[in-house]
């Protein structure tokens, strides 16, 4: 397998290197797309999961979904997701500089290692939102809102600055006014419902990842993105401790791996255990928020 370059968030490391797919010519960086289902275009051109690991959507594109969803890498451990009918476009992929506009839709921004260098905006109907704080995030321009799950944002129209803490959200056609909601409402929305399970598999991915670099004893260059060939996706593996995400799953890194609990084996395709759905003990619900243990 062809090594190459890609990022790491860390301070004391600048890079590190990932395994990429055979034929890949671009290394994980932000704008990278890391799943697809249904109707995607990046740029006017039609994307699948085949393009995983060679596509990204760079400075400037736009990317639309039709009847379909797509997944995007940010920053490592900041992941994207679009739903159906949702128009976004990329104004940087810097990884101390990533900024996106929602144009149209809904889109949804899972925050599990969120860096003081990282500096991750979105901007709706004018706004721009800063996010400040690991946690889970809606933008949405046709409501238009801008809602926190969990975590801490940052929102500016103007000259007028709120923050949103969670279960806040701001309406950002008048005046940025503010209020609470219930973190419970999007149980059923269909985007809310693939983001949790896109987040149990990309924890899945990264336990798989950790032991093997536990197992071979190699392939380990710190923190980052790394190309995982059985999920046919980048993987996020923490550089230390242990991390969750906003839906409880937990990213390990290769020194904590071993505290997966035992009575539960990793497959292809995802985890199996004695529990369903959300209730996996390699990932326990967070107290207290979403972040590192």
């Amino acid at each position: 397998m062809k090594v190459t370059k890609s990022w790491l968030s860390g301070i004391f490391a600048p890079l590190i290197l990932a395994a990429m797919p055979l034929g890949a010519a671009i290394p994980a960086h932000p704008g990278m797309l890391n799943y697809v289902e249904g109707q995607v275009r990046i740029n006017g051109q039609v994307v699948t999961n085949r393009d995983v690991g060679t596509a990204d959507v760079r400075d400037g594109q736009i990317v639309e979904t039709g009847q379909g969803r797509a997944e995007f890498l940010l920053t490592p451990g900041v992941f994207l997701r679009l739903g159906d009918n949702t128009r976004i476009q990329m104004d940087a992929t810097g990884l101390t500089d990533t900024r996106l506009t929602v144009l149209e839709g809904k889109a949804f921004i899972e925050a599990d290692y969120l860096r003081p260098e990282n500096n991750i905006r979105v901007m709706v109907n004018g706004s721009v939102t800063r996010l400040e704080k690991n946690g889970m995030y809606r933008f949405e321009p046709g409501a238009p809102q801008v809602a926190v799950f969990d975590g801490r944002a940052q929102v500016t129209e103007n000259d007028r600055s709120v923050d949103l803490g969670k279960g806040r959200e701001a309406n950002v056609d008048h005046g940025l006014q503010t209020a609470k909601f219930d973190t419970r409402s999007d149980a059923n929305d269909p985007l809310y419902q693939w983001s949790a399970v896109r987040s149990q598999y990309l924890a899945a991915a990264d336990i798989q990842q950790a032991r093997t670099v536990v197992v071979n004893n190699a392939g380990w260059y710190g923190g980052g993105w790394y190309w995982n060939p059985w999920y046919a996706m980048y993987a996020w593996v923490p550089g230390n401790g242990i991390y969750y995400s906003p839906f409880g799953w937990g990213f390990y890194s290769p020194f904590t791996v071993w505290a997966v609990p035992a009575g539960y084996f990793h497959g292809i395709g995802g985890y199996h255990g004695y529990a369903g759905y959300r209730g996996f003990a390699a990932a326990p619900r967070m107290r207290g928020g979403s972040g590192r243990r």
